[in-house]
This record gives C-alpha cells, sequence and structure tokens, in this order.
C-alpha cells in the first residue's frame, strides 16, 4: 500500500535514519509495521482527524520493551522465549503517558484486527498469544526485515518512533492545557478571544475527544440556566435547574450514551459520522429511548436527518420501521448549532465557566494530574531519541 505522508512521517524517517544512516525511508517502506505506526502516528499533526489514542501504540510498545529488555535483538533465541506475562505487559501500559486507564483490548485482540485491515495479505500478525498459559510475544517476523539484502533488526527504531509521538502529543496537549488557562484569565476582558478559542475547538477535523469534551462544556452551562417545575400535584411543585452528566470516558467506545440531563431523561450521544447504521446501534442500545446526537459536522441538520433517512430507507424496506427510528432522534446539534448555544452562553457572562471545565474534563481525560504526580518522569526514560 502507498506510504501515507503527513507531518508525523518525517520523524519517523529521522529516527530510522538515526538508526540506518540514509536508509530511513527504505526500511520504512520496506516494513509493514513501521507503516501501520506511521498510519498510526497521524494524530502527531495538532487538527488531525485522528483520535490520539495510545492502545495499539502501547501495545506494540510494551512487547517491543520486553524483547530488548531481554536483549532478543542482540543475543537472538526469542524463538524458546517463554513469553511475557499479560499481567506484566498491563501493567506497564498503565504506567505510561495517557495509559492509566487502558483495558485489554488492544493486546488481546484489536491491535490484530486492525492491523489486518491495514495489510490483508500479510500472514503476520503483530500479537502472537498462548491463551492457555496467557503469555504474549511481537511476532519476530515483523522486527527482522530484510533490507538490500541484508536482514536488520528496527526494535529500538520502533520504540524511539512511539516514544517521540507520545512526546509529541504530550507537548501538543500541554500547549492546549496552557491556552485554556490563559483564555480562563483574559476571557472577562475580552470576550471576543474567547469565542475565537471555542470556535477553534469545534472545527470538523478537531481530535474527537476535544470535540466531545467542548460539546459537553457549552451543553453544560448553556442548559445549566434553563429551570423546570414538576410535582405530584398543581400545589406542590418542585423547581430544579438543568443538570448535564458525563456518564463514561470520552470516545471510550464503551456502548454507553455520552451524557444525560437531570430532572428530564435526555439522552446526548456525540459522534463524528453521519451514518444510519451507527445512530440506530445507539438507538437500539437504548431500545429506541429517544436520543440527541450531537454531530461533528458543519452541515446542516435538515441535510443530516436527510441523509440518515435515505440511509435507513436503503437498508431497510420497510416505512414503519424507517419511521421508527427517526422518531426517536429527538434532536441534532452541529457545529453552527453549538456555536449559537456558545453565543448564549456567553451573552450570559458564562464563558469562563465553559473555558473551566474544558480545563477539568481534559485534565481528567488525559490524566495529567498522574502525569504530574509521577515519581519517575517519562521524559527521562527516552533520552536516546
Amino acid at each position: 500500500m502507498p506510504i501515507v505522508q503527513h507531518e508525523f512521517t518525517s520523524k519517523i524517517v529521522e529516527i530510522l535514519n538515526s538508526h540506518f544512516p540514509n536508509q530511513g525511508v527504505t526500511v520504512l517502506n520496506s516494513s509493514e509495521l513501521l507503516q501501520y505506526l506511521n498510519i498510526k502516528t497521524k494524530a502527531a499533526n495538532r487538527g488531525s482527524k485522528s483520535r490520539a489514542g495510545f492502545a495499539n501504540h502501547y501495545a506494540i510498545y510494551v512487547l517491543v520493551e520486553d524483547y530488548l529488555n531481554n536483549e532478543f535483538h542482540i543475543r537472538g533465541g526469542y524463538d524458546d522465549y517463554q513469553g511475557a506475562q499479560f499481567v506484566t505487559l498491563f501493567r506497564r501500559q498503565r504506567e505510561l503517558p495517557f495509559g492509566n486507564k487502558l483495558q485489554n483490548h488492544a493486546l488481546n485482540h484489536r491491535l490484530n484486527e486492525e492491523f489486518k485491515k491495514y495489510f490483508p495479505t500479510i500472514s503476520y500478525v503483530p500479537v502472537i498469544r498462548d491463551a492457555t498459559t496467557n503469555r504474549y510475544w511481537i511476532n519476530e517476523n515483523l522486527i527482522k526485515i530484510s533490507v538490500g539484502g541484508n536482514q536488520i533488526n528496527i526494535a529500538e527504531a520502533v520504540k524511539n518512533i512511539i516514544d517521540a509521538y507520545v512526546q509529541a502529543r504530550r507537548e501538543s496537549f500541554s500547549d492546549f492545557m496552557i491556552y485554556c488557562q490563559q483564555m480562563i484569565d483574559i476571557q472577562q476582558q475580552e470576550p471576543q478571544r474567547a469565542l475565537e478559542f471555542i470556535r477553534g475547538l469545534l472545527r470538523p477535523n478537531i481530535d474527537a475527544r476535544v470535540f466531545e469534551i467542548v460539546s459537553y462544556a457549552i451543553l453544560k452551562e448553556y442548559y445549566g440556566d434553563q429551570k423546570i417545575y414538576w410535582g405530584w400535584s398543581p400545589d406542590e411543585l418542585n423547581v430544579e435547574y438543568l443538570i448535564l452528566y458525563k456518564t463514561g470516558r470520552t470516545n471510550a467506545n464503551d456502548g454507553g450514551i455520552d451524557f444525560v440531563m437531570k430532572p428530564l431523561g435526555r439522552f446526548f450521544q456525540v459522534t463524528e459520522t453521519i451514518d444510519a447504521g451507527k445512530y440506530f446501534l445507539d438507538i437500539d442500545k437504548v431500545q429506541r429511548y429517544p436520543i440527541t446526537f450531537v454531530v461533528k459536522t458543519e452541515q446542516t441538520t435538515e441535510e443530516i436527518l436527510d441523509k440518515v433517512e435515505e440511509q435507513a430507507a436503503a437498508r431497510y424496506s420497510i416505512k414503519a420501521i424507517v419511521r421508527r427510528y427517526m422518531e426517536s432522534i429527538e434532536e441534532v446539534v452541529n457545529i453552527p448549532e453549538l456555536m449559537d448555544r456558545f453565543n448564549s452562553v456567553l451573552q450570559q457572562g458564562k464563558g469562563g465557566a465553559v473555558i473551566e471545565e474544558i480545563v477539568l474534563q481534559s485534565r481528567v481525560e488525559f490524566n495529567v494530574e498522574a502525569e504530574e504526580q509521577d515519581v519517575l518522569i517519562y521524559g527521562d526514560t527516552v533520552d536516546d531519541d
């Protein structure tokens, strides 16, 4: 497959050249594993559509690190190795930056499945697993490659590439957090700058997690001033303000609903796509309970609904089924609508609260507190880069 070119590709070639002088491009072209990492590091570029997830990177990383720690790249004999214990690999993943909430899916199947998606004709997958003993190996066929008739071992280069990618993401996110803090300080004096800051975070190509966080921060404040009256009789009414709750990890792919509103019980789902299958899957999760979709697009609400209905009609030939699904879409909130609601929040003098919420949720999502408290600073482990 053709090599994907993006901002971080040049860094990958630079690292490869440091290990294999003047052969960086050739080595990259000769290795499916390196090409896969090239695809997976697209998110190092700020504003990339790629999500900055680390699960598959770290599955490769901990296995390669185990391979290097045991010096198999020097002394050989990996085919006699009893394999790394899952608990050791899993613990190591969670020690790495942004890794404290990672699950076992990448090691067990997701990395291999995604790798096969990109390289369907390759007979090797990165992770070899013995389910009986719960031992794991990196596939050495992807670590030892032939370049110009010579066999080379790319294990150290792979580790350094992932180190460099993580560092790039850390720096990018650090800049983002610093800017958020600055905007908290200046938003009272320069509300227009706050508006432009949020506008910059509501682009169709923004990181999916940032979009979800920003959407939540805006909608939480937007609904927070609205109240309802309810009670068991007209003479005894309760007054409650609407509260929006974030129900799980951002873009966690955990089958849950993203936001829930109390006391109305409204469900909100954040999505990047206009895909009837995805929408209807979310609707089926909650037995066709009405859902509001927050969509990372500048297309109009009418265009979104028309596309979903068109896809649904093509998928289901029964109009009644299509109608029941469409009736379960309570509301569609696109980027322009989010901006309108943010303008409303600004007029109420709550721009600072939105930015503070973005900072809070970002720190939780990206584990900033744990990063700052680590005794072993990750940057100290990548001096070789």
